[in-house]
């Protein structure tokens, strides 16, 4: 049964595509679909045994199942420094996890290793440690250089074969926002899937924003353990694991939103839109670089240095962020984020290339407006 009064407003798909229950984990086609796409993109997989995607309702519902699964009250949840705010209250505040934090930069500007290791080496061996990897980093809008991701699997790697358990978190929510050459194409997961037995690798992504449907809520959970033999049945037995705390919370995802979401994975002109897409977000980012280069904006602020993603982050040199992001409210009209005591976090995918140059105007008149204030 359906109401004529619903199903009028959608095109081109059956009743049974809409109203229906999907299965818990996700509708069948649409995993194995996303199985291929993972598969095409992160060309290192291979042959790797990693379990099929579960779908989740979009990437948060996919951390937050992570850690309802495996974050123990006390256990060490790692994260740089530059995060996602949403992380303290899933892996935190929910569950408990005690959220440690390291420099994600380091002096030369890339990504800090070191910090990592030094901040791994402070916990003892005997403790699981769960480690989120956010690339392209939201708020920074950085991704490392294909040898800081070598790098960073092999420190991994020599912390399991010291006895430690890690489970590696790789939310790729900004997966394929990629703009310059020398920084990764693929997933760490495809170098973590099965690096070591004491390494539990667990990939969340999702069409959220690699399919420009933020609204639609369809993500999807990727699990890669490690070690040798047949893992078919230990992938079965966690994927039951991971319906049971789907139907315990939410049931399952939108029928509607998965059955939209196939449709167009089936569609041949799925790769042309999408890289016309792309194509818009990457001349709005070389915009801002070139924005950026304005000699007077240097005794405002410097910028982290971004090559990906949606947004880049400025820190203020002497101006308080969070009374910056008022005043460029308030008197200009325009929103930012402020992320600490001097960190501004800027949305450039959301600002037309014609705007680019102007916002950056704005932004220093209110930092000099807040300047005199003070």
């Amino acid at each position: 049964m359906h109401l004529p009064s619903m199903i009028k407003y959608i095109r081109d798909l059956d009743p049974d595509e809409i109203f229906s229950y999907p299965p818990t984990t996700g509708i069948p086609e649409l995993r194995n679909k996303w199985a291929q796409r993972q598969m095409e993109e992160n060309p290192s997989l291979g042959n790797k045994q990693v379990s099929l995607p579960i779908v989740t309702n979009g990437i948060t519902h996919g951390l937050s199942i992570i850690a309802d699964l495996f974050c123990e009250k006390g256990d060490p949840v790692i994260l740089p420094d530059k995060l996602w705010g949403n992380y303290r209250m899933i892996f935190g505040l929910r569950r408990g996890g005690d959220i440690l934090t390291y420099p994600f930069y380091n002096n030369a500007g890339g990504f800090n290793l070191e910090s990592l290791k030094s901040l791994l080496g402070t916990i003892p061996i005997s403790k699981k440690v769960i480690i989120i990897f956010n690339f392209p980093n939201n708020p920074t809008g950085y991704s490392p250089r294909v040898d800081e991701a070598v790098a960073i699997a092999e420190m991994l790697y020599r912390e399991a074969e010291s006895g430690r358990k890690l489970i590696v978190v790789l939310d790729d929510a900004y997966f394929g926002f990629f703009y310059e050459d020398e920084i990764i194409r693929e997933s760490l997961f495809s170098a973590l899937a099965d690096l070591h037995p004491q390494i539990l690798a667990l990939k969340v992504d999702g069409a959220t924003k690699e399919d420009y449907a933020w609204g639609l809520r369809v993500g999807f959970l990727t699990m890669g353990i490690g070690g040798t033999g047949e893992k078919s049945i230990l992938y079965q037995c966690m994927e039951k694991k991971v319906g049971g705390d789907i139907r315990a919370t939410i049931s399952y995802s939108s029928m509607l939103s998965q059955s939209l979401l196939l449709k167009t994975m089936l569609s041949p002109h799925l790769k042309e839109e999408k890289s016309q897409k792309y194509n818009i977000l990457r001349a709005r980012y070389l915009k801002v670089k070139d924005a950026l280069r304005n000699e007077k904006y240097k005794g405002c602020w410097r910028y982290y240095p971004f090559n990906s993603g949606y947004f880049m982050c400025l820190e203020l040199k002497d101006a308080d962020a969070n009374s910056v992001r008022k005043r460029l409210l308030n008197n200009y009209g325009v929103g930012v984020i402020a992320t600490g005591a001097s960190d501004l976090r800027i949305a450039f995918s959301c600002i037309e290339q014609d705007q680019v140059h102007e916002l950056f105007e704005l932004l220093y008149n209110a930092v000099e407006d807040i300047r005199k204030t003070t």
